[in-house]
């Protein structure tokens, strides 16, 4: 299903040239991400180092321009309320994980994400829970898109917006559909559509908030699956927004595949001292 509002991979603002280089927030290369008005830091879920650098990069943004967001695929989106609470003052962290039931739903390290809402809470930054619900991703990659109806879409957008013609990226997914062994009854057409639907939902979620508040900068923390090449997040971001949106998209410690693939995989690669 193709969305009308869908570009081609041809036509999409991925990054075109060869990552810049940074090693500390006081780079040059680092300015770049100053003046975006989205940062992508795509991380691997399980490394203690890319959450840290996370940290410092918030922490050097945040520096030089207060007006911050913080985006997180950690979080699905009917959780947002718990969120904010915990945000407020209102509930303590502890009953923030319990209430964004984030040990089942996530169930990395609950110590890798805390610091950033620890962050946000003590500087009053709003943090945005970008995920679909995990129960209706399940049912996609069981049964597909057009097994969703009526309060299904509560929270993802409508068929519409769902673009699943970026053969590219297909490609890539299907590469990790085959990694990933056996998938009992899933076929690779309903296993892509989900993959779309989370990067779709996180899209739309990011671009009502700039739609919201244009001058605030969003920083989104998700896999890196999710952000290289654009396919995933950023170009149905800069779809709902148009081109004078500015992204960057920073991949954290880049692990030799990375590297090697090299040009439009990422604007920049953040190398950890």
């Amino acid at each position: 299903m193709t969305s009308p509002l869908a570009c081609s991979a041809e036509e999409a603002q991925a990054p075109t040239q060869e990552p810049a280089a940074i090693f500390s927030v006081q780079d040059e290369t680092f300015e770049a991400l100053r003046t975006a008005d989205v940062v992508y830091l795509g991380e691997r879920h399980d490394s203690a180092a890319d959450h840290a650098a996370q940290l410092t990069i918030i922490e050097g943004l945040y520096a030089e321009n207060p007006d911050m967001a913080i985006a997180l695929e950690m979080f699905q989106r009917p959780f947002q309320p718990a969120i904010d609470r915990y945000l407020a003052g209102e509930i303590s962290e502890e009953e923030l994980v319990a209430q964004t039931e984030y040990l089942e739903r996530w169930g990395f390290p609950w110590e890798f994400y805390a610091p950033f809402l620890r962050f946000a809470q003590e500087n009053d930054l709003p943090v945005l829970a970008l995920n679909a619900p995990a129960e209706i991703t399940r049912q996609i990659a069981r049964e597909g898109l057009d097994s969703l109806e009526g309060d299904d879409f509560r929270y993802i957008p409508p068929l519409a917006e769902v673009d699943t013609s970026n053969a590219d990226y297909r490609a890539f997914v299907a590469e990790a559909f085959g990694a990933h062994g056996a998938h009992g009854n899933l076929d690779l057409d309903n296993f892509f559509a989900a993959q779309v639907m989370w990067d779709e939902t996180m899209a739309m979620t990011i671009a009502d908030f700039k739609a919201a508040n244009a001058d605030t900068q969003v920083v989104v923390l998700a896999g890196n699956g999710h952000v290289i090449y654009g396919h995933g997040i950023p170009d149905r971001v800069q779809r709902r927004l148009g081109d004078d949106l500015t992204q960057q998209i920073v991949l954290l410690n880049p692990i030799e595949f990375f590297e090697e693939e090299g040009g439009a995989i990422a604007d920049a690669f953040w190398y950890s001292e």
